[in-house]
């Protein structure tokens, strides 16, 4: 389903930059995850770290990249292996990962999600419902490897 997307944005060193999806997925084992709000309680207290934390645990089991579609300074100091991405104009999350927030004042968000990929071919799609966090930790992606 990734696969069909072109581009992201990639954010490093407080510049952002344009980059293939393509380029970032193909001939690898990548895992990929979502939030729908990158500086809420869920989203950077739990979701994001738990990535972070694991990193080396999911690297040992042959994930060559770690990729999150939500913004990262928070976490910079303690985080060496997740690369954060951010979709522009909401377009990707229109593939079956878009949350309407507007009743909360957030409007359309991307659903929590953590898919495994190896070779731009989904091997898992864990996508919560609603606000939940409860299918898409890397304990979860772990326990799939």
């Amino acid at each position: 389903m990734f696969y069909q997307m072109e581009k992201f944005s990639s954010l490093s060193e407080r510049s952002a930059r344009t980059v293939s999806v393509h380029s970032l997925l193909a001939g690898k084992k990548v895992i990929l995850f979502g939030v729908p709000g990158a500086f809420t309680s869920a989203c950077s207290l739990q979701h994001v770290p738990s990535f972070i934390e694991k990193a080396e645990p999911l690297k040992a089991k042959g994930v060559n990249e770690i990729i999150s579609m939500a913004h990262g300074e928070r976490h910079s100091r303690e985080n060496k292996h997740v690369k954060f991405v951010s979709r522009r104009l909401g377009e990707y999350t229109k593939l079956r990962f878009e949350l309407d927030l507007k009743d909360k004042g957030l409007g359309i968000r991307t659903r929590r999600f953590a898919m495994l990929l190896d070779n731009l071919k989904v091997i898992v799609a864990n996508i919560e419902t609603g606000g939940e966090f409860t299918v898409s930790s890397a304990e979860d992606i772990l326990k799939a490897l």
